[in-house]
C-alpha cells in the first residue's frame, strides 16, 4: 500500500515523550494500522508540501489516507484509530478546539524540559520494522 493511502504518525524523533508515545502505540494498536515516520524523514518530505511544512507542528502529526491532522486533533484521531477503551476518547470532541489545543501547545512546549531529549532517532525492533516508513 503506498504511503499516501496509509495512516501515519510523524513523530519528534528525538523527544523522549513523542518516542515513549510511539511505543504505547505499537502496543496498542491491535489493527497494526497505524505507520510511524519521523518528522523530516524521505516519507514526510514526500507526503507533506513544502508550503505545509512551515505551519505544522513539529511534535506529532497524523496523516489519515491524505488529510493532516494537528495538535489535538492529531491526538483524537490516532485514539479513536486505536480502538476500544481508547476511542471512547472522542467525548473530547465536544472541548472547544482552542481549549484543546491551548493545553497540547502547553505540553508540546515543554516536552524536552520535562521528558528530555535523546541523542538520536528510535530504533524499532525487527518485530515492527515493517510499521516505520523512511
Amino acid at each position: 500500500m503506498p504511503p499516501e493511502k496509509r495512516k501515519i504518525v510523524f513523530f519528534d524523533g528525538v523527544c523522549h515523550l513523542c518516542m515513549g508515545s510511539v511505543q504505547f502505540l505499537l502496543k496498542q494498536n491491535k489493527k497494526e494500522s497505524l505507520f510511524f515516520s519521523a518528522i523530516g524523514s524521505q516519507t514526510y518530505s514526500d507526503l507533506i508540501s513544502e508550503g505545509e511544512k512551515n505551519s505544522l507542528p513539529d511534535s506529532i502529526i497524523y496523516w489519515n489516507e491524505g488529510k493532516i491532522f494537528v495538535e489535538s486533533d492529531a491526538i483524537l484521531g490516532i485514539a479513536y484509530e486505536l480502538g476500544f477503551p481508547w476511542n471512547l476518547s472522542l467525548i473530547f470532541w465536544i472541548i472547544p478546539r482552542g481549549l484543546r489545543n491551548f493545553f497540547y501547545r502547553f505540553i508540546a512546549k515543554h516536552r524536552y524540559q520535562w521528558f528530555g531529549k535523546a541523542e538520536s532517532c528510535i530504533v524499532p525492533t525487527p518485530e515492527v520494522k515493517r510499521r516505520f516508513l523512511n
